[in-house]
């Protein structure tokens, strides 16, 4: 099998993909750049391309197509950067891998800490040399409601760490876990909406989760609530949420995802203009933290990113042959 590895990041990618590969006996190559129409033709001659969170779409496909590729592998949890039809048309098979649940669960925490102790106003005042403690009044995790939209692996990960803060716990998921309700309760949709003082979400970016989360959704909320969202940025009606934050129904939005980001995380863009105008007005409150998409971004994660995506490919390679 061979494989070639788009946006690979010498920095802490390359020694895990040297090691895998070398170990497995894969042959690949790779750029630091995203797949794009002048840059598909390196991809030629290879069985698997191997990805991150870059766009996807079917012009993309048919050149992969043309290039003989056999599989394309994201070496993330989520696939909706790629357009799966237009893959199933050409008849390329598209895969995910999972990693560490560790990363964003930990990430998800920090957030709603950082919302119960206000930082990023007490950030803003202190660099203005205002150490008072007017206005900068925070709250305990364990007087409040947390709601977990979503009980996967993630969403369970938070529920098990969040248990030993003392906090109240509901999950809304199809698939209550036993072990998971020793600590959480299982709700539906509108008790965990109405009740939850904290709502992180936790779900996977389908079109059926496109907006899951928009104006009559906030309505339902406390007010005051604190929105989290390590997960995929369509899961919320940014106009809506915007409305929500102006009116005071939000109080806090930790937000490591946003819609629209594609082309703009994971680049240095210190000397452009971003046109992303949600992300500016966004940027801009007092009560919200935007953050560019890495609550995934630790040692193991990166580790299992790499790994888990080679030897998913491999394993499937080997299968089919």
């Amino acid at each position: 099998m061979k494989m070639f590895v788009y946006s690979l990041r010498e920095y802490d990618e390359r020694r895990f993909f040297d090691n895998i590969c070398g170990e497995l006996g894969i042959e690949y190559d790779s750029t630091p750049d995203v797949p794009t129409p002048e840059n598909i033709g390196l991809a030629e001659g290879f069985d698997v391309i191997n990805i991150i969170t870059c766009p996807i779409d079917e012009e993309r496909i048919k050149a992969l197509k043309e290039a003989g590729v056999k599989l394309i592998m994201s070496r993330t949890v989520g696939t909706d950067h790629i357009d799966k039809d237009a893959a199933a048309r050409y008849g390329i098979p598209v895969m995910g891998i999972s990693y560490s649940p560790n990363a964003v669960a930990d990430y998800a925490i920090m957030l709603m800490l950082m919302g119960c102790r206000r930082l990023k106003y007490i950030q803003l005042r202190t660099i203005g040399r205002d150490y008072g403690l007017y206005g900068r009044l925070g709250k305990e995790l364990r007087e409040c409601t947390v709601g977990l939209y979503g009980g996967g692996d993630i969403g369970k990960t938070v529920a098990r760490q969040l248990s030993g803060f003392g906090c109240r716990i509901l999950i809304c998921d199809r698939h209550p876990d036993e072990e998971t309700s020793g600590y959480a309760e299982y709700v539906d949709r509108d008790i965990l909406l109405s009740e939850s003082d904290i709502i992180s979400l936790h779900l996977s970016g389908t079109p059926e989760n496109f907006h899951i989360i928009g104006e009559k959704e906030f309505s339902m909320m406390k007010d005051g609530v604190m929105i989290i969202n390590t997960a995929r940025g369509l899961l919320i009606d940014t106009k809506a949420m915007i409305d929500a934050i102006e009116s005071g129904k939000i109080g806090f939005a930790g937000l490591d995802v946003i819609e629209n980001e594609k082309g703009m995380y994971y680049f240095d863009h210190e000397d452009r203009i971003l046109t992303n105008k949600d992300f500016s007005i966004l940027n801009g409150y007092p009560n919200v933290i935007v953050l560019p998409h890495m609550a995934f971004y630790t040692e193991p994660a990166v580790r299992d990113m790499v790994v888990n995506s080679t030897v998913a490919a491999k394993k499937f390679f080997d299968r089919e042959n």
